[in-house]
């Protein structure tokens, strides 16, 4: 199996085109064309990550947090990201990050948490916009149905939890072939009229140029006529963060009791209990204090997540509890998510978890 088959199938699940514009998804170092001997999962790709992969044969290091961000003007050593970055290509292993592109899809690192914390009727906390494309095309009546079932099985008609949804229409079409053309009907230098089922489909946008390829190819004209536009409709299942509810409403203290219980914590960093049940929690994996608003605004009893500066912690205005898990705590389960993504596809193959704690945060107890 070569690293691009297990590229493709990471970006299949978390698409790189969800990342935000300061991440930087996606093959870091190596060649996607080498045979891949092992994969080993992180949430950080560090030095001793790389010597860990190197030891137990492993040339292929999923990490959820990339180790370079910005452009390295200077490979010395002088830091980790470097060291790590040398090390990695001087033992021929490849880094792969799967970061915001994996925060922001349903199935990805918050739904991993809300597993841990057993939440029922779970929905995306803040719903990217733009995300979105549809599809206008035409085709003669009788060719209609073999282009729509392209068009589906390249990905586009997904609404939601069905699929294959379009709109049709009938109509007439008119055109004219000019010389140099070699028409499906019609004859050269005569308008002709077509009967013609007008299709539309709705599909994410980074399916666009597959769809597209999938509709000229089953399409009999020679010139297919079709129009895209952007959405500004809210994809329900791309975004930041996550809400959800618990079965059965428990106290705060409970909550939290259960929530340093199941991530192994010494302490948990909170604003002030509301002296009320906690029902709905919403979530974030990492920082995301950029998040507190939108969890105010669903009605969330308590707002999970990490990296919450001092004067945010005010943001809470004695309308939700806010609780700092701490980053790498938060995110500590998507190793276990990214073994059981690759194990899934890949039964048979060589998958591992690292054994190293790459958490540079330490608590005094």
């Amino acid at each position: 199996m070569k690293i691009a088959e297990v590229a493709q199938l990471l970006e299949k699940t978390a698409p790189l085109s969800y990342q935000e514009n300061y991440d930087n998804a996606g093959l870091l170092t190596g060649d996607a064309d080498q045979t891949c001997t092992g994969i080993l999962c992180t949430l950080d790709a560090t030095e001793a990550v790389i010597y860990e992969a190197r030891r137990r044969n492993c040339n292929l290091v999923i990490a959820h947090h990339p180790i370079i961000f910005g452009g390295l003007k200077k490979i010395t050593g002088r830091n980790y990201v470097e060291s790590t970055v040398i090390n990695a290509i001087k033992n021929d292993i490849a880094i792969y990050a799967i970061h915001t592109n994996l925060d922001n899809v349903i199935k990805g690192v918050n739904d991993k948490i809300a597993d841990k914390l057993e939440l029922i009727n779970r929905k995306i906390l803040a719903p990217k916009t733009a995300q979105l494309m549809k599809l206008f095309t035409f085709a003669p009546i009788e060719f209609a149905e073999r282009v729509r079932s392209a068009i589906f099985e390249a990905g586009a008609g997904h609404v939601g939890n069905y699929s294959e949804c379009s709109f049709n229409a009938e109509g007439t079409g008119t055109f004219k072939a000019e010389e140099g053309t070699k028409p499906f009907v019609g004859e050269i230098g005569k308008r002709h009229e077509e009967r013609e089922i007008k299709m539309e489909f709705i599909f994410p946008a980074y399916l666009q140029r597959q769809i597209v390829s999938a509709m000229i190819k089953a399409h009999p004209y020679e010139e297919v006529a079709f129009d895209i536009v952007v959405l500004a409709n809210e994809d329900l299942q791309i975004g930041s963060g996550l809400v959800g509810e618990l079965s059965t409403p428990i106290t705060e203290e409970q909550f939290l009791q259960q929530v340093k219980k199941t991530f192994g914590l010494s302490v948990i960093k909170h604003t002030k209990l509301q002296d009320k049940p906690i029902k709905k929690v919403a979530l974030c994996g990492g920082a995301g204090s950029f998040l507190i608003s939108k969890a105010i605004a669903v009605n969330a009893d308590i707002y999970i997540t990490s990296d919450v500066k001092y004067h945010e912690f005010f943001d809470a205005n004695d309308k939700i509890v806010i609780a700092d898990i701490g980053h790498w705590e938060s995110e500590q389960f998507t190793v276990d998510l990214l073994f059981d993504i690759i194990k899934v596809k890949f039964p048979t193959f060589a998958v591992l978890k690292s054994e190293e704690r790459t958490n540079p945060v330490y608590y005094f107890t």
